[in-house]
């Protein structure tokens, strides 16, 4: 009697054995594929050279306006309010990628606060990068989102409208994670602190000042926070330009190993075939003798 078992069927391909040898096919299509990825990755590298640039001609242009900002707060010895913390941090990133850890560098260093402590802490993502990092842990602490950031260089008039929309926000303390361009090679993620207009005016030395009341202080953090969020796009924008530069730098050449190593398998392939085919048709030959 036969015992009953799985039956496992199987294609048969002739009387010889089936090789884990690529075809040359196959391997010229690879070969093809990976050129063309390598000739990519070299345009975007010349591209991201030009925007940085351009970048790092601009940013040195607006960097007064981040750090008359953060001066200001410091000469007066501005401090957090005492009272029950309502936290607001701004991520700056942007909607491109391909530009290595410059948008996860933010995002987990705001994931890694808010996982300590996310309540009464609102966030607001500029970029599309940082909401798709955060969303899925802490969609519920995003307030607001904002598109189209990282096609064409910021502007002032980008910050003012983001501002804009933080005025009827209420916050006792916050502040603004970005990257602070160091060298085309480096940056490093940092923070500048945000507060209320009544940790302002609490200050102890805002006498410094001369006529600073309650309208004059408003406007003032109006114009602070667009400056801020201005620098700090800048900075971002730079950081990121030349991260891309490097990452597809890199590319470019992983590709051209890729590059050499498919060569050296397709001609190793091809002179394998020529001489299979040649030992058939002598074997042939012979037979006929």
């Amino acid at each position: 009697m036969f015992s009953r078992s799985t039956l496992i069927l199987q294609p048969f391909h002739g009387g010889q054995q089936t090789r884990g040898m690529a075809t040359l096919k196959a391997i010229s299509m690879r070969l093809k594929s990976v050129k063309n990825i390598q000739k990519i990755t070299q345009s975007m590298k010349m591209v991201s050279a030009a925007k940085y640039s351009r970048a790092e001609r601009d940013l040195r242009q607006a960097r007064p306006y981040g750090e008359s900002s953060k001066q200001f707060f410091e000469k007066a010895e501005v401090t957090a309010e005492a009272e029950a913390p309502q936290k607001l941090i701004i991520a700056v990133t942007s909607d491109r990628g391909l530009c290595g850890a410059v948008h996860t560098q933010v995002s987990r260093a705001i994931r890694t606060e808010l996982a300590a402590d996310a309540s009464n802490t609102s966030v607001i993502c500029i970029g599309d990068k940082s909401r798709a990092i955060l969303q899925r842990l802490y969609g519920k602490n995003i307030i607001l989102v904002c598109n189209e950031i990282g096609r064409r260089p910021p502007t002032f008039l980008d910050a003012s409208r983001i501002a804009q929309q933080t005025k009827d926000i209420n916050f006792t303390t916050g502040k603004i994670v970005y990257n602070r361009f160091k060298s085309v090679v480096s940056y490093l993620t940092s923070e500048i602190p945000l507060f209320s207009a009544a940790a302002v005016a609490a200050a102890p030395k805002l006498g410094t000042y001369d006529s600073l009341d309650e309208e004059v202080i408003r406007s003032y953090l109006e114009f602070s926070m667009a400056s801020m969020l201005f620098y700090c796009m800048k900075e971002s924008a730079c950081s990121e330009q030349s991260s891309r530069m490097t990452a597809m730098d890199n590319a470019s050449k992983n590709a051209g190993e890729m590059i050499d190593k498919l060569t050296l398998t397709f001609n190793r392939t091809r002179q394998a075939v020529i001489t299979r085919e040649l030992i058939e048709i002598i074997s042939g030959a012979a037979a006929l003798d």
